[in-house]
């Protein structure tokens, strides 16, 4: 008899848990989705025909299974796309693979580009040594920065906070020209108060001694077969976003007969003698309740916690979990007819736009966050993809806020108009449709009873059937495909009848950068 697997959630890495089991006889998977679409924030959201990317998702990762099953499910690319046929791009294609201009089912492979926006100039994300930087910073602002990293080499402060993690890697005069106000848009409190673990597992190994030590050593590795590059060059991407993806690996599962249920919420979770019997769900309106034999949760630490019970649960573990905090994303589409800022970089683009996927706005004057041109991220994304520009601006927030409860329409003028000051765009005019999409606990956050976080994670161990998997589940900031490998060793763990679940805590627990690889 196959044994019954109860999934919470469809994002990354609850369909990839339903498809790894699927992979055997042995299991029969049933996701429980809370909203009306799959791919939780990994999803692309279509308006009037453009497709948006909500928050950003480059497709690399140093886990070969991760890499192997979006290949699997998308095939890289064999002929160029629409722009490198306009730009006359070669790119080292797949032999064999899809012409994306015929099919559908392909993954393109894109250059990377992500720079930070300050002074109302460019600087390379991370930050280099080159000329331009310290022509951009000025002199004054170039020998402040020399003087405050020195400093930083002989005075080491305590690792006890966010802020001094960057001041220990960058000077404080560059962690406040490049990390502070973007730090503080994205989470809401200053870095002073925010634990170092999210530095330490979101720029691990990234710091001005590398980057200076790179120049130095450059000269003198060009024969050598192991070379580490500071951020990845080229990533995978699918041709109409992520979302494209997960909705393709959503129909595989159902085809090899597994059950995605959506508009199912979870808001009861049954136990038993240190086990889940059960859970409850509100499925358009009529209550169900679902039994299983393991349950994998990739539902909010603070939602799953509520679902269990004050009575299952110590108080202390309860009010850790029920508080801790998250951050809110907003995203506003815009169609331009053209931008302001002009590319004067050495990089091809399609009318000349500037290159980048993304813009890290670190302009103290606008609570803008961050710039998408989704041009950049796939041609395919823009349904006018020869004469308009789709980009879209991220804003970080928190649910119930003055951002979070303004109109759709108030918003939107809001948003043009920052971007009019800091000189993205010339004129509103210019804006021809826009839309905005909110989207809740986008990031758990690091600070407030986080600080206690262990405490909740050493109760969840005690359940014997549970596992928690990907970015909310685990009340980690992992990337979509640390997300993945959660799930892959969850269901290793419940093919094993492993109750020690360890291994699965400590994905995305390295000390090496993430997007950092060696060749």
């Amino acid at each position: 008899m196959k044994k019954k697997i109860i999934i919470i959630g469809a994002g990354p890495a609850g369909l990839t848990a339903a498809y790894e089991l699927l992979k055997e006889k042995d299991y029969d998977p049933i996701i429980l989705e809370e909203s009306d679409f799959i791919g939780g924030i990994s999803r692309t959201a279509t308006y009037h025909g453009n497709r948006m990317d909500i928050g950003g998702h480059r497709f690399f990762s140093k886990d070969e299974r991760v890499t192997d099953l979006w290949k699997e499910l998308m095939p890289i690319q064999g002929s160029p796309s629409k722009d490198d046929i306009a730009l006359d791009i070669h790119k080292e294609l797949s032999s064999g693979g899809p012409n994306p201009e015929k099919e559908e089912r392909v993954m393109l492979l894109r250059k990377r580009v992500s720079r930070i926006f300050y002074l109302r100039k460019f600087f390379d994300y991370p930050i280099s040594l080159k000329f331009r930087t310290f022509k951009n910073m000025g002199f004054r602002r170039t020998m402040k920065a020399g003087f405050g990293y020195m400093g930083s080499v002989f005075h080491k402060r305590k690792e006890d906070s966010l802020e001094n993690f960057y001041i220990n890697r960058f000077g404080k005069p560059l962690y406040q020209m490049f990390f502070e106000d973007y730090t503080e848009k994205l989470w809401g409190v200053h870095p002073r108060n925010i634990s170092a673990d999210w530095g330490a597992q979101r720029v691990k190994g990234l710091s001005l001694s590398k980057a200076i030590w790179n120049v130095l050593k450059k000269p003198f590795v060009r024969n050598s077969k192991k070379q580490e590059t500071s951020l990845i060059e080229q990533f995978l991407y699918p041709k109409k976003g992520p979302g494209q993806l997960y909705e393709i690996m959503a129909d595989e599962i159902q085809k090899k007969g597994g059950t995605i249920l959506l508009n199912a919420k979870v808001d009861k979770i049954l136990l038993e003698d240190n086990k889940i019997k059960a859970v409850e769900a509100c499925i358009n309106g009529e209550r169900k309740t679902f039994e299983g034999d393991a349950f994998i949760s990739s539902m909010p630490i603070k939602d799953l916690i509520e679902s269990i019970g004050k009575e299952n649960c110590s108080d202390e573990v309860y009010h850790i979990a029920t508080q801790l905090p998250y951050r809110d994303f907003i995203t506003v589409g815009l169609l331009l007819d053209k931008l302001k800022i002009k590319n004067e970089t050495k990089m091809k683009t399609f009318n000349n736009i500037v290159p980048d996927c993304w813009i890290y706005v670190q302009e103290r004057d606008v609570k803008l966050g961050r710039i998408q041109v989704f041009n950049n991220w796939s041609p395919y994304m823009v349904e006018d993809f020869e004469h308009k520009i789709w980009i879209g601006l991220e804003y970080f927030c928190t649910e119930g806020d003055d951002m979070w409860n303004s109109s759709d329409e108030d918003f939107i003028k809001f948003a043009v108009n920052e971007l009019k000051k800091i000189d993205i765009i010339e004129d509103e005019k210019d804006v021809l449709d826009a839309t905005r999409i909110k989207v809740k606990k986008a990031y758990p956050a690091y600070f407030g009873t986080y600080q206690e976080f262990d405490k909740v994670k050493n109760y969840l161990d005690t359940i014997d059937n549970l596992y928690c998997v990907g970015r909310n589940g685990q009340h980690r900031y992992n990337n979509m495909d640390h997300s993945m490998v959660t799930a892959m060793v969850a269901c290793e763990l419940i093919k094993q009848g492993n109750k020690d679940k360890s291994s699965l805590w400590s994905v995305n627990t390295e000390k090496s950068y993430h997007e950092t690889k060696e060749k």
